[in-house]
């Protein structure tokens, strides 16, 4: 996920929510010691992770970190198949629509069971989407409920300044069956229902959890320590623990669980933010597994016996031109000179991990509405350096924002990609001014328009090209800083087609538009690596990166 405008929302503020008494990282260490018995039972798995989850309140996850943890602890109404990107049942083990894409009828499964002891049925389901529909105050600014206000629209009464139009209308329940009304049909259903945003609280846990009032964007996500109970989710994981010195997350079987128990009792998610000190972790043995491997690391990992899988291709690079910040890109040609300037081969070829390559559009070509006719831009200086004078930019100073302290499925080696791409421009008349930043100042940058040049993307929530394009383009941001009703219009058109088919056939058509104005360059899709001990039995890697932990464990001796 996420990674999802959502998986980008990353915030200062380091929160925690704890389920029970924190473990501390010598108890942890010492279990992990022992070698005694089976390992599943009586050693931590621990998983390094580049940053510290925001918070374990799934419906303010809007980063893939956090994500990454909350998927082993809540389960939502909809899934994907393990390693792939189908639709499956989660807690709804049926569901379906009316004819015109208004109702979703949701058949619960019986007998599951919340960490805390609650039976699920449908009035614990509509209190989840009641809450969400009712949040007040700063709670309705994006930065905090981004994805309701992406998928669900705005709230039961908008705060003043809060434009977006309602889309939820209600949530019934009967039995074990439930029914979501909305306003009107959307590309985002069925797949928003199983974003693990969305994921469903047992009511104990919403009686408990006092929504804390936030005065303004700025705020921290409340910090909910009222102990034992509190955050109860029904996935194969509950919440045991989390040392925030140590930045350490420790999760539990949950031995009630309503599907396959998990492998491993105990599971650890232990924040390493440097990528280099993941793997030599790895190799230490002090971690048994970490994401995004650099691509440089992956073929002498697999040389020294470690198992590096990949994903297969769900996202997208991007090099995002800002017309507000930058008058001179409102020019069509100086967009067009700019892609011109760009070697996204070489990027591919000495950066990227074996399968990734170079992108003609914001949508990979595995999604349905990819088209095989939108206008290209080949690597062709000369004529950049041409147009750039003709246009009368040349010694144009941009600033150009890279971010230094992560990597993200689409985008590994950032600076490496940042200096290609510098190089390139300053070689055709540009002159660049490099902003590096840390995630958390990057984003709020990124989104503001504050950057005239900027490296993003963005991995595919769910199987479905609107998740790419409308993320983007389906209204005036300030991130891209461009007006086009064309677009706006066409981009409003295809999120109201119920009909797969025929929303394609309209999505290619988009994307063959948008290429033609060029708002951005897209670089690259990405297979990204991610990484094993030699004595671990992987899960199935999904390429939406969506990986399900109660499949790891560790190999028989």
């Amino acid at each position: 996920m996420l990674q999802s405008r959502v998986t980008r929302l990353g915030r200062t503020a380091l929160i925690g929510i704890v389920g029970a008494l924190a473990v501390s990282l010598a108890g942890c260490e010492s279990e992990r010691d022992t070698g005694d018995g089976d390992r599943n039972e009586t050693e931590p798995f621990v998983f390094g992770v580049p940053t510290d989850a925001r918070t374990l309140d799934p419906i303010f996850t809007t980063d893939g970190e956090t994500f990454r943890v909350t998927r082993q602890i809540y389960d939502t109404l909809l899934d994907h198949e393990p390693g792939g990107k189908e639709i499956v049942g989660g807690l709804a083990e049926d569901w379906e629509s009316s004819d015109d894409g208004l109702e979703w009828t949701f058949q619960l499964r019986e007998g599951v069971t919340f960490h805390d002891g609650e039976e699920l049925d449908g009035e614990a389901v509509c209190a989840n989407f009641d809450r969400w529909h009712n949040f007040e105050g700063a709670y309705q600014d994006t930065n905090f409920t981004y994805y309701w206000q992406n998928m669900f629209g705005g709230f039961a009464e908008n705060e003043e300044g809060v434009d977006t139009e309602e889309k939820f209308r209600s949530c019934t329940a009967d039995g074990l069956t439930v029914t979501i009304e909305v306003a009107e049909p959307s590309a985002s259903y069925p797949g928003a229902f199983s974003m693990a945003t969305f994921a469903i609280l047992s009511p104990g846990s919403l009686e408990q959890i006092e929504d804390d009032e936030i005065t303004s964007a700025d705020s921290a996500f409340p910090d909910y320590t009222q102990g034992e109970g509190v955050l109860a989710g029904t996935g194969p994981y509950q919440i045991s623990g989390w040392d925030h010195g140590s930045q350490e997350i420790t999760l539990e079987r949950f031995d009630d669980y309503w599907g396959d128990n998990a492998k491993v009792k105990t599971l650890i998610f232990k924040t390493i933010s440097e990528e280099t000190a993941r793997r030599q972790a790895l190799e230490a043995g002090d971690i048994h597994g970490y994401d995004l491997a650099a691509p440089g690391d992956v073929e002498p990992l697999k040389e020294n016996g470690f198992q590096v899988p990949t994903r297969d291709v769900f996202n997208i690079l991007y090099l995002a031109f800002q017309q507000e910040t930058t008058p001179e890109f409102a020019d069509l040609e100086v967009r067009q000179a700019m892609a011109h300037a760009v070697d996204r081969q070489r990027i591919v070829d000495t950066i990227l991990p074996e399968g990734g390559e170079v992108a003609s559009q914001f949508m990979p070509p595995t999604v349905d509405g990819w088209s095989e006719d939108v206008t290209t831009y080949d690597y062709d200086p000369e004529l950049a350096e041409e147009m750039i004078s003709d246009a009368g930019v040349d010694g144009l100073t941009v600033d150009f924002c890279y971010v230094t302290d992560t990597s993200r499925p689409y985008m590994p080696a950032v600076r490496d990609i940042f200096e290609i791409i510098s190089s390139d421009l300053e070689e055709v008349g540009l002159s660049i001014d490099p902003k590096p930043m840390e995630w958390d100042q990057y984003i709020p940058a990124t989104n503001s328009g504050q950057c005239s040049l900027y490296l993003l993307g963005w991995t595919g929530d769910f199987n479905e090209g609107y998740n790419f394009l409308g993320t983007w383009f389906d209204r005036p941001s300030d991130e891209w800083g461009f007006e086009n009703d064309e677009i706006f219009d066409l981009m409003s058109e295809i999120d109201r087609t119920p009909d797969p088919e025929e929303r394609a056939g309209k999505l290619a058509e988009a994307n063959e538009v948008i290429m033609d104005f060029l708002p951005g360059l897209p670089i690259s899709s990405s297979p990204p690596a991610i990484a094993f001990a030699p004595d671990v039995e992987p899960m199935d890697v999904s390429p939406l990166t969506q990986e399900v932990f109660a499949d790891v464990s560790f190999a028989e001796e």
